[in-house]
């Protein structure tokens, strides 16, 4: 039998919209998960609940690494890093009430075949078989079994919210709740109504995905007030990307920049909105600001405010994503140093992240050149693949230019917000930007 979790929430009549909803731990702790899950993840799961993704971009480029030629990635394991995202929080989720990744494997841990993950001064592990061991320059293909600490999920158990229609935590206790009234214009009790619901793993997810793409998202999911909102597709906005990579292995410029060429169309050269369209900031920013006493540590809250990527991860550094540190006790993991005897060194228990060579140079072999569409479809370098793209989008060939644009730490961030608030993210993250002629 299904699992539920029943809510109390406060309805306003005259508008059908809830104000805010009441919750013990188990909810919020669905809620706050909503904070490590990567998109990637996000996408797979939305396929296996048959719940349409309309997240800007995301799923063009989903679809991208699904149909790339394995000789284009660097290792086997590349291809399920990006369509099978790790998280370093999945432990502390798999106890939830409510599990939307039902179909979840269990996780399965690989060393070499000397089992550097025993040796006194070096320990090494992945996630992902076939990377190499930084010990030995072996590949890591050996499972074993791991148990990882798992304090479930992240709020105190005997902890009491108030959730609002835009996913902002707020103590029962607070003053804001008055305001909170005045802001949505209810003056009395006799325009509100209280309604108890139960919502399964059906409600959580397509909560997920309206928390990305609308400002009310628990009317939207529990009173079926209206579909959940889905971005506006027109081709006003005409952009190719070519990526050069540079010379050689070296992909990263000077400050880490990287050269990028744009073809544009010049008489649709026009920006759109690239602000988030939902409210899962809402949610980030209320972690941050939320009292010590419902949380279970300051590390449950670190995992939510900054959520680290696995060891090993073929990354790139633009995005300035770090790498969860784990620590290895007895025969377990852990990322909570502050769980080491106070009289050792937690150095001694690190454990280093694997394949340092692949993190460093990314997911694709080098050099490489790709042509990325304006909508995030990526395709090997080729001249009929961009002009079939200019004929979709109606763009004569005396209407396009040539601009190069150099991509470092600043502007990496925008293009990823911008592939998720937006269905022409190239345009948004790049067509304002000074470029070179």
């Amino acid at each position: 039998m299904e699992n539920k979790i029943n809510l109390k929430a406060l309805v306003d009549k005259r508008s059908n919209k809830v104000i805010f909803i009441e919750s013990d731990h188990a909810f919020v702790d669905v809620l706050l998960s909503f904070l490590t899950i990567p998109l990637g993840t996000i996408i797979k799961l939305g396929r296996e609940h048959s719940v349409p993704v309309e997240i800007g971009c995301i799923n063009n480029l989903y679809s991208s690494v699904e149909e790339i030629d394995a000789r284009e990635l660097r290792s086997d394991a590349c291809r399920e890093m990006l369509l099978l995202p790790r998280n370093a929080a999945e432990s502390h989720c798999k106890n939830l009430v409510l599990q939307i990744d039902h179909n979840a494997k269990p996780t399965q841990y690989f060393v070499c075949s000397r089992y550097c993950l025993d040796t006194a001064t070096s320990k090494f592990f992945s996630y992902y078989p076939g990377l190499l061991c930084v010990g030995c320059m072996d590949t890591m293909h050996r499972e074993i079994s791991l148990s990882v600490d798992v304090a479930s999920a992240f709020v105190k158990e005997r902890a009491r919210l108030l959730i609002t229609d835009d996913l902002q935590l707020i103590s029962p206790f607070c003053t804001s709740i008055v305001s909170l009234f005045t802001k949505l214009g209810v003056t009395n009790r006799n325009t509100t109504e209280e309604l108890n619901l139960n919502i399964g793993v059906d409600e959580v997810m397509n909560l997920l995905i309206s928390s990305l793409v609308s400002k009310t998202p628990l009317t939207e999911t529990l009173l079926n007030h209206k579909p959940v909102a889905e971005l506006n597709h027109d081709n006003n906005y005409q952009v190719v990307h070519i990526d050069p990579q540079t010379e050689g292995e070296t992909v990263l410029m000077e400050e880490d920049n990287i050269s990028i060429k744009l073809i544009i169309s010049k008489s649709k050269n026009i920006i759109k909105d690239g602000s988030l369209k939902g409210c899962i900031d809402q949610l980030y920013w209320s972690v941050q600001d939320l009292d010590a006493q419902y949380l279970k540590s300051n590390h449950h809250k670190e995992m939510l405010l900054n959520p680290k990527l696995v060891p090993g991860f073929c990354h790139n550094s633009l995005l300035e994503i770090e790498e969860a540190s784990y620590y290895y006790l007895g025969s377990g993991l852990t990322t909570d140093s502050s769980l080491i005897p106070s009289n050792r060194s937690s150095e001694s228990f690190k454990i280093e992240p694997t394949d340092h060579n692949s993190s460093a140079r990314g997911f694709l072999k080098g050099p490489a050149i790709f042509t990325v569409t304006h909508n995030l479809v990526i395709r090997p370098i080729s001249t009929i693949f961009e002009l079939s793209v200019l004929d979709e989008l109606n763009v004569p060939f005396t209407d396009i230019e040539e601009r190069v644009v150099l991509m470092g730490k600043k502007l990496a961030p925008s293009l990823l917000v911008a592939s998720f608030a937006s269905d022409t993210a190239l345009t948004n993250a790049f067509i304002s930007e000074p470029y070179q002629e």
